[in-house]
């Protein structure tokens, strides 16, 4: 659906971004991870056409954006960390407004803004002033303007900026349920709102792609698989010296005692080494009982913050 071929954008001297790659294939939702600066919001510019590449290619749908703008952006929906909206229209004569400056044809425009509304859960403040609505309801007409028309494609750059918990989850509510059925590119600095939405991530930092796989499989290239945490029933010294004694065994640090007279221990072992049953056997040899294991994944914000940091 987006392919985006050796992308490059210069500011005078100032390199925004630096030969990237990447495609987002058809009803995926995709996270665009970076920090301050490292290029993303340029780079979603570039993709709705908003902003011409000094070099690359971006196509949407086979459509070249810079070859024929018109054609690729109708099927793209872009709403902006600052939704272009106008204060003093309701939200019946913006969205109308949308309508007609998009150029909508073969819908019929009531019903068809009679649908947007109903899906970001607006209806009941139609008849408003845009300027006399909340936050979440002013980041909910800014959605909706980018339903109109049907797109194929979502560009959501920091959807829930500046709103409160109870919004925040509203909004990601309604970002899940629309990407059931399109392509969805989503930009935002609350990570756990990206791994709750999101089934690929790309992070860009300083202009180029340092990550694109699933949150899943990066925390297990980054992490190694090397890391466990276990819940160990017996005496907390006692315990982490038996686990220190294990070959393969980097480190075993307590996490946490519980009153049943159990621990929880961060266990790390030695790259490419399975320490679960030399684990297991010297345990049950000295008594102390396994209650609980697992691996310990990494979080996306984890992933992020090694990322960036590395590179930078």
């Amino acid at each position: 659906m987006i392919e985006v071929i050796n992308l490059s954008k210069s500011f005078g001297d100032k390199h925004a971004v630096r030969d990237i790659n990447f495609t987002i294939n058809s009803g995926e939702v995709v996270g665009f991870l970076g920090p301050n600066g490292a290029g993303k919001t340029t780079t979603m510019n570039i993709i709705t056409g908003y902003l011409s590449a000094t070099a690359g290619t971006v196509k949407v749908h086979g459509i070249d954006v810079l070859e024929d703008p018109i054609a690729a952006k109708r099927y793209i929906g872009y709403l902006p960390e600052h939704p272009p909206l106008y204060m003093d229209m309701t939200v019946n004569e913006y969205l109308s407004f949308a309508y007609d400056l998009k150029r909508v044809k073969g819908i019929s425009k009531k019903k068809h803004i009679n649908e947007i509304c109903d899906s970001v859960s607006i209806t009941h403040v139609r008849d408003r002033m845009v300027k006399n609505l909340s936050k979440g309801y002013k980041q909910r007409v800014g959605l909706a303007m980018s339903l109109i028309g049907n797109p194929d494609v979502l560009i959501l750059d920091e959807p829930t900026v500046g709103l409160d918990p109870i919004q925040i989850i509203e909004i990601r509510n309604v970002i899940k349920e629309l990407g059931r059925d399109r392509t969805v590119i989503l930009s935002s600095h609350i990570l756990p709102e990206v791994q709750a939405i999101c089934e690929r991530v790309l992070v860009i930092n300083n202009g180029v792609i340092v990550a694109n796989d699933t949150p899943e499989n990066l925390s297990a290239s980054i992490s190694g698989e090397h890391k466990l945490s276990v819940r160990i029933a017996g005496p907390a010294d006692a315990v982490q010296n038996t686990l220190r004694a294990c070959e393969g065994i980097r480190t075993a640090d307590m996490s946490l005692e519980h009153e049943d007279g159990s621990c929880e221990f961060v266990v790390e072992a030695d790259p490419n080494v399975d320490v679960r049953k030399p684990m297991f056997f010297a345990l049950a040899k000295a008594g102390y009982p396994i209650l609980m294991l697992k691996p310990l994944d990494m979080s996306l914000e984890d992933i992020f913050l090694k990322l960036t940091t590395e590179e930078n």
